[in-house]
């Protein structure tokens, strides 16, 4: 096992430790202060929390706080939790405005809540209950990640700094989300419009919001945080390319969801963007009519991923991902010499890892 994936190992089993330590008093404290409906919208946000994943986030949230010389880890753990308690928040949403059914394998939110009140016979539009009961469920877990921050065992200001990095990066993603969902429901979109929206939905918030928080925890200022960015958004940006085509060209088994989902959902990306402008028109008409098909058949699915393969797209998003890994490394050159270089080489090693990894 390499220096690099010992030590992703070990943020992760720091952060699932306390994040099952968290889920076990707040089911139990719900269950005793609000009743058993509350505790089934409570027990299905931490579903979601608890289904793993590689906590690249919460691992961010301690390298960025390490690497600026931070040194209380029970403070900073419970930290890097908070954050993936947000990540859940925004997936419980994603999955709504996506239609998804499945998440990690499993059922999301609200398609569970819906399953639980028809076993309970308990809802008459048993559809809208679940989905009204998972933005509950998003609803809560968001704000308790703010009440983990707004008790961290620091100095005021830190707090308020963290809090305030983290409410900009929600609202960058919110509108990134919405500029995604925009162009899902009218086919618009070109290169620069797909980037930003690859920008503020994922890399924001998946590289740049936890490594702040981290740093400024740690009592780094702007000069700091100022300094990581260039890394962060090219790092993201090569983690959510690669996300798009294991989306599309990986197994159910390393989505945790119908590989057909992304077209079937319509989404834009590199790969569907940069087809409809390399494409033969004949081509061009079978994505056309397969990108946001729910009846989108395996055939269809299947050609489509040809005309991707032949026509370039593949290749081109491949070598994106490689472009934005590059850039992220070149950042982390120019580093200032009092961040750990222990962390500084994390980093590196997981930029280069968004090109191979499987979730």
């Amino acid at each position: 096992m390499n220096t690099f994936v010992k030590q992703l190992q070990l943020y992760r089993e720091a952060v699932e430790a306390d994040i099952t330590t968290y889920a076990k008093h707040t089911k139990k404290s719900t269950r005793e202060r609000f009743g058993e409906h509350p505790a089934v919208v409570t027990d299905a946000f931490f579903d979601m929390l608890e289904r793993g994943g590689k906590r690249v986030r919460g691992a961010l949230v301690i390298a960025g706080y390490e690497m600026c010389g931070g040194t209380d880890r029970e403070m900073i753990v419970r930290a890097a939790t908070a954050i993936e308690m947000v990540h859940a928040h925004l997936l419980i949403i994603d999955d709504i405005q996506d239609r998804s059914a499945t998440r990690r394998g499993k059922p999301t939110v609200h398609e569970m809540l819906k399953s639980y009140h028809t076993q309970q016979q308990s809802a008459v539009d048993a559809a809208h209950t679940g989905i009204s009961l998972a933005l509950n469920a998003a609803w809560t877990g968001g704000h308790a990640a703010y009440r983990i921050i707004a008790g961290l065992n620091v100095a005021p200001e830190l707090r308020s700094n963290a809090a305030g990095i983290i409410a900009d990066a929600i609202v960058t993603t919110a509108h990134g989300q919405t500029i995604d969902f925009l162009q899902e429901l009218t086919g618009v979109a070109d290169i620069e419009s797909v980037e930003n929206v690859m920008q503020w939905k994922t890399a924001y918030y998946t590289m740049l919001n936890p490594l702040c928080v981290g740093m400024v925890l740690a009592g780094a200022g702007c000069e700091d945080t100022d300094a990581i960015r260039e890394y962060a958004l090219h790092a993201g940006m090569a983690f959510q390319i690669t996300d798009d085509i294991i989306g599309v060209f990986g197994t159910n088994a390393q989505t945790g969801k119908d590989s057909m989902d992304d077209l079937r959902e319509g989404k834009r990306t590199l790969l569907t963007v940069y087809t409809f402008t390399h494409a033969s028109p004949k081509e061009q008409d079978l994505l056309h009519r397969c990108l946001g098909n729910p009846q989108l058949t395996s055939a269809d699915f299947e050609a489509c991923k040809d005309i991707m393969r032949s026509c370039g797209a593949l290749q081109y998003a491949e070598a994106q991902v490689d472009r934005h890994i590059a850039a992220a490394h070149t950042s982390l050159d120019k580093a200032p010499a009092r961040w750990g270089s222990a962390q500084i080489a994390f980093l590196r090693e997981l930029a280069q890892s968004f090109a191979h990894r499987s979730n």
